[in-house]
């Protein structure tokens, strides 16, 4: 059986075998070794894609991690991974923005965490987004994003750091301003767990919470 290298599509040579007695191959080009076939299920080629769908469907770590057949710490490791990968899109210059908070819990329901993110107006797309307390420092990495974009117009709710932290020419308060954003507001409390008031879902780990929604806002 001819073996090809899954990562550079090279040829193997038989090198050994593991310690279950399977024949171990190893790339002639890179180096890197692999078996013929592995019984545990995280090495299944669609693996990261079923753990994108069923994120971004809101499953949590444990019920996913039931539906995949692997262990929980393999789950949190493959989604962290999965979430390096993710870069954040590219922002088109003049556009209209809507930047609101939501608020949730980062390993106890005494920790309060801030989600700020900015929603393009027109295509409604999550452009940035930003976890930490409710204070200027991490309203201004979403707001900064926004500026270096030359942003058409930002409109906001009432809390006064943003009159502060954007340009009085460039923010908006009036009514109705934020529509769309608390809109997607309700859809993200209904899709993830994670994010609904009243819950026992809530992340227990905040690099993990970073990394679900970059999953969820750009894949």
């Amino acid at each position: 059986m001819k073996i090809k290298c899954s990562f550079c599509n090279g040829k193997y040579i038989k090198n050994g075998f593991q310690s279950n007695g399977n024949q171990r191959y190893k790339c002639r080009v890179c180096q890197k070794r692999q078996q013929s076939g592995y019984g545990y299920n995280a090495y299944k080629r669609n693996i990261n894609q079923n753990i994108i769908l069923f994120t971004k469907e809101g499953l949590g770590i444990r019920s996913t991690a039931r539906l995949l057949k692997i262990s929980t710490t393999t789950l949190l490791k493959r989604i962290v991974s999965i979430a390096r990968k993710i870069n954040q899109p590219i922002i088109s210059k003049g556009k209209t923005y809507e930047v609101d908070e939501m608020c949730t819990y980062i390993s106890n329901k005494r920790n309060f965490i801030w989600l700020v993110y900015a929603l393009d107006k027109n295509s409604k797309t999550v452009v940035s987004f930003n976890v930490g307390k409710r204070t200027n420092k991490t309203l201004s990495r979403v707001l900064d994003t926004l500026k270096l974009s030359d942003a058409k117009k930002i409109f906001t709710d009432r809390l006064k750091n943003y009159r502060y932290l954007i340009n009085e020419k460039l923010h908006s308060v009036k009514r109705f301003g934020t529509n769309h954003i608390d809109r997607k507001n309700l859809t993200l409390r209904t899709h993830l767990k994670r994010l609904n008031r009243r819950t026992i879902c809530f992340s227990k780990s905040l690099v993990i919470f970073m990394a679900v929604l970059k999953i969820y806002f750009w894949i």
